[in-house]
């Protein structure tokens, strides 16, 4: 990755490339191409389009559509007024996108059209947000985003940005069953290419990039690895590809027709696209690297992905506090046959440090096992208004993942389980605290917990194990369909079992590890 000691901030970005490499493409969206001088001018449009709405420096702008090369333009646009992007998951239930918009204290929501019945059954509720624009092209009751852009003066705005300001904030679901915004410097997005440069050891060639790499976002922008991605490319200076929303058929056609050399996917949809019927007639030759991370890969998917891509494999570990970075696993440590180390998490870049410490904080010998904690320059600032939570997870630098893993004589990393309850299915965070207090709601629940049972297709699965109240009934269905009335579809259970007790121990503590003993029973890690 080239390093530009003159982007200090996100905003320098768009500004060095524009100065720099004009006529070069920035985006393909659809049947929208922008180069890199038309995206300086529009972010520079929309920085001073939000400065005109009297918003204080670093307020927070919300973003709820799928993904598009307008996301990026506001994101740029954000950044270059000292202002803090905040996408929004677009597949929440109403009541948890107005917990975000609340808490994130939103002046200005930029909002698809598909999701406006959405905002207007919350808007009642919102007690920030003042006003909205439709990213969608012309006419509606509200403003339109590419008339209020272009209505707005193309000067550099000039504002004085910092480069440990907050860019983004990103919202995790955390334990306590409210989402907690993640905040991101501007020099965290590029503190590691700085730390590579500084370090002297060559960098490696999965690391390296050009303006001839054409790069792939088909991961959602609310998400790290979407969002993180893609800043990546932008950095770089290549040519970005878009894709709305993921689809194997839309991955594998933007293979062939833009030539994708580098990408980012989850083993999930990874799986998708392997299955899908085109796989088998598309060429990848132009693909040089296939990234992938945000959950662990059984071992006979990669294996029949490197057989099919023929390309460079890379995975990254690490969460959204560490803007995705931790541990990565070379292409050289994959072969085609397996090996012990694809099924670990790598090692550690110039600029990172991994320990593996105790629950006092102690690090642990080789090869014992205890929490996995990451200190980097990329490192999240903190939680938006969570001084207790980022105080128990951001200690002395380090981020404690909640991880349990060990590491190895040659420093690689291994994750066996998870200390939290977190459920990852299908890339997505799926905190048990969260369904287990929709589904409390439900009349005939007297008890439930809320555990990730081993799934082929999403890696795990969730399964509510229930406790039906005295002379109350409810299926499965029911259950399941009650759920998806309070919650976002990918926390659904997709299964659940009933049980007339849940398993505690003399203090009441639930014993969720009983609970997921049957389905884990054999196998060699406790995350699929």
């Amino acid at each position: 990755m080239p390093y530009y000691p003159e982007v200090k901030t996100l905003g320098d970005i768009a500004r060095y490339h524009g100065r720099e490499r004009p006529d070069a493409t920035a985006f393909i969206f659809g049947d929208r191409t922008t180069s890199y001088k038309t995206y300086d001018l529009y972010t520079n449009q929309i920085a001073n389009g939000l400065l005109a709405e009297d918003i204080t420096p670093q307020s927070r702008i919300a973003v709820m559509g799928k993904n598009s090369d307008w996301y990026y333009e506001l994101l740029i646009g954000a950044a270059k007024a000292d202002m803090v992007i905040v996408g929004i998951n677009w597949r929440l239930a109403p009541p948890e996108v107005a917990y975000i918009l609340n808490d994130a204290e939103a002046p200005v929501l930029f909002l698809e059209r598909e999701f406006l019945p959405l905002y207007e059954m919350i808007k009642d509720q919102l007690s920030h947000v003042k006003k909205v624009i439709l990213l969608e092209k012309s006419g509606s009751e509200y403003d339109c985003f590419p008339t209020w852009r272009n209505a707005q003066p193309d000067s550099d705005p000039a504002v004085d940005v910092k480069p440990d300001d907050v860019a983004v904030q990103m919202y995790t679901s955390g334990t306590t069953g409210h989402p907690k915004g993640v905040m991101v410097s501007h020099y965290a997005f590029y503190a590691l290419n700085e730390a590579q440069e500084k370090s002297g050891e060559p960098e490696e060639e999965w690391t390296t990039w050009s303006a001839e790499d054409v790069s792939l976002n088909a991961m959602p922008n609310f998400h790290i690895g979407g969002t993180g991605w893609a800043m990546i490319g932008l950095y770089a200076g290549a040519k970005n590809v878009v894709l709305s929303e993921f689809t194997p058929a839309g991955c594998l056609q933007s293979i062939r027709d833009y030539g994708i050399s580098k990408m980012f996917i989850v083993p999930a949809a990874m799986q998708f696209v392997l299955a899908d019927p085109t796989c088998k007639n598309t060429d990848f030759s132009t693909l040089k690297y296939m990234v992938y991370g945000a959950s662990p890969i059984p071992l006979p998917l990669l294996k029949q992905a490197m057989e099919v891509f023929q390309c460079g494999f890379v995975q990254l570990y690490g969460m959204t506090e560490t803007i995705g970075y931790g541990t990565y696993l070379p292409a050289e440590d994959h072969s085609p046959d397996g090996n012990p180390r694809m099924r670990s998490a790598g090692k550690t870049r110039p600029g990172i440090e991994v320990e593996i410490k105790d629950s006092a904080g102690n690090i642990v010998p080789t090869g014992t096992i205890g929490e996995i904690c990451i200190n980097s320059p990329s490192n999240m600032l903190g939680y938006w208004k969570r001084p207790e939570a980022t105080e128990s997870t951001l200690i002395d630098g380090w981020i404690h993942t909640g991880d349990a893993g060990y590491k190895d004589e040659d420093g690689y990393v291994y994750v066996q389980d998870r200390i939290k309850d977190m459920v990852l299915s299908g890339g997505e965070n799926v905190y048990p605290a969260e369904v287990e207090s929709a589904l409390f709601d439900m009349d005939a629940v007297a008890d439930v917990a809320v555990i990730g049972v081993p799934d082929d297709k999403w890696g795990e699965a969730v399964k509510a194990c229930v406790v039906l109240k005295p002379g109350t009934q409810a299926s499965e269905q029911e259950i399941i369909a009650f759920a998806r009335e309070k919650i976002a579809g990918y926390k659904v259970p997709k299964t659940v079992d009933f049980l007339e007790v849940l398993p505690r121990n003399p203090s009441g503590k639930l014993l969720k590890r009983e609970l997921r003993k049957p389905y884990w029973e054999g196998r060699e890690r406790q995350v699929n």
